[in-house]
């Protein structure tokens, strides 16, 4: 099957196509087409399925142009994993932040959920594997309220737990050693706001962020807080954590409970916390899987395969018990 598809008049060719074609090239890859540019039509051929599939993604590409002014490879590949249509998704629950050039929205029914969720409870726990966007989506919500001062202030923190290395032989005073659990809580908010605003804001303590155990003893009012990586506190960790929450404030407690770094034998107080306060009204637990990862395309194959793996592990083990 062949279908011709004239491009809007006016678009920008370069940034649909992407550096070097790399947008075209993407798509070739994962829907198994022939793209071919001539002048102002793209021409898709192969299996009807793909190639009607590959013209609703183009589509939607020279839409998020025009409307965002920009298009990433990340944003191609968020369109190649959507399954079916989600044009609601996009103005549903887009949120509003800081920068001009973008709102944040959900790619995937799951994070559509997970934002919901969000909204409507004092409390939200998320699990989900790497690349889910419990961590960006939750810091997007924060920097929405703050916008519109729903909330006066965000704190993000996050338990400095060493995934192999220890804290003591890295270089640097407390702060350099506490700044790389941190930092994708830094990505994530400079995606949404220029540098200059972030600062201003770190330095008014309207944003801070923390590790966990710098929250000890606070009372947190008016706020949004947001614990990541919390598969890695322990049940006293998260007990204080969540004893935290003051009038007028949210919380997100995100992490992977198929990555947990603590010691051998201990529990995770998050999935400890899940289990308990699940029939709490306020309360509310989302669960992302790998079929919401929006990272690279071969994120959610990696992410399978060491599922297989493990299951695989668990079966031997299982057998010779």
């Amino acid at each position: 099957m062949e279908v011709t598809i004239q491009l809007d008049s006016g678009q920008k060719q370069l940034e649909l196509f992407g550096p070097a074609d790399s947008h075209l090239r993407l798509l070739r890859q994962s829907l198994g087409v022939q793209i071919t540019a001539r002048q102002s039509n793209l021409i898709i051929t192969g299996k009807k399925q793909d190639v009607n599939r590959a013209s609703e993604i183009i589509d939607r590409m020279q839409k998020h142009l025009l409307k965002q002014n920009s298009l990433t490879a990340k944003d191609v590949t968020i369109f190649i994993t959507r399954n079916g249509s989600t044009e609601a998704l996009a103005t549903s629950k887009a949120l509003t932040v800081y920068s001009n050039k973008k709102v944040i929205e959900p790619s995937t029914k799951g994070q559509l959920k997970y934002i919901e969720t969000m909204l409507a409870n004092d409390l939200t726990f998320c699990i989900g594997p790497a690349g889910t966007g419990k961590t960006y989506l939750a810091v997007a919500v924060a920097v929405s309220m703050l916008k519109k001062k729903q909330v006066r202030r965000i704190v993000l923190a996050r338990p400095a737990v060493e995934a192999g290395e220890k804290l003591g032989f890295l270089p640097g005073d407390i702060q350099a050693k506490v700044n790389p659990y941190l930092r994708p809580l830094f990505d994530a908010l400079e995606d949404m706001m220029d540098f200059t605003q972030m600062k201003k804001f770190i330095e008014l303590d309207i944003i801070e962020i923390i590790p966990l155990a710098f929250m000890r003893g606070r009372t947190l009012n008016q706020a949004l807080i947001i614990c990541d990586e919390a598969q890695n506190t322990s049940p006293l960790q998260m007990l204080m954590v969540l004893t935290r929450l003051g009038h007028g404030s949210k919380m997100i407690i995100t992490g992977d409970i198929t990555q947990i770094d603590l010691e051998r034998g201990q529990k995770s107080g998050m999935v400890e916390a899940i289990a308990t306060l699940r029939r709490i009204k306020g309360i509310a637990s989302v669960e992302l899987t790998r079929m919401d990862i929006v990272r690279h395309r071969l994120v959610q194959n990696i992410v399978r395969a060491y599922k297989k793996r493990q299951k695989i592990k668990d079966q031997r083990q299982s057998e010779n018990a």
